[in-house]
């Protein structure tokens, strides 16, 4: 093993800045929030999934139908501009999330951006598509509680100073 090869390090980090150490208490329940959080946003999303669904019907009906297939793309990628738009905002987390006092960190303990956010999304969804959810079961065996999609996409999921309402 050649100790002589550099160190690789993401796109845009400087060589003489190591990411700082995240403390465990931040990674501390993280499994069970994080379960919990995507059962609010799960509720929230199909809530507000009905009520666009509702309004594609009304604008399909008015429209003797020729708006039915746009809408009905654009009531698809609701879950993903969800999960992308919140993620990548400034709290870097969905409400569900934040009611559990959690956010997504990178791993330089930085916020993501809307595009890391989208990737993570993705990611998230084709990962739990082409497993049936078994995917899910990865966070309970590492000791951060990341799951794959954090893993490829060089997230972590970490605890907030704020109050939550599982204290």
């Amino acid at each position: 093993m050649r100790n002589d090869l550099p160190i690789r390090r993401p796109f845009g980090s400087s060589p003489d800045s190591d990411p700082p150490p995240f403390d465990e208490a931040e990674f501390a329940g993280v499994v069970p929030r994080r379960a919990f959080a995507y059962l609010i946003d799960l509720a929230l999303i199909s809530f507000f999934g009905i009520l666009l669904g509702l309004g594609a019907i009304m604008l399909g009906l008015i429209s003797f139908g020729l708006l039915t297939l746009p809408v009905a793309t654009l009531l698809a990628l609701w879950p993903t501009a969800y999960h992308t738009l919140t993620i990548g905002g400034p709290a870097s987390a969905t409400p569900g999330m934040r009611l559990c006092g959690i956010q997504v960190r990178v791993w330089h303990g930085g916020q993501p951006g809307y595009l890391q956010a989208l990737l993570h999304t993705v990611v998230f969804y084709v990962s739990l598509g082409l497993t049936f959810g078994l995917i899910l079961v990865l966070p309970l065996f590492h000791n951060r509680g990341r799951c794959l999609h954090d893993i490829l996409c060089g997230t972590m999921v970490v605890r907030t100073k704020t109050k939550s309402v599982l204290v």
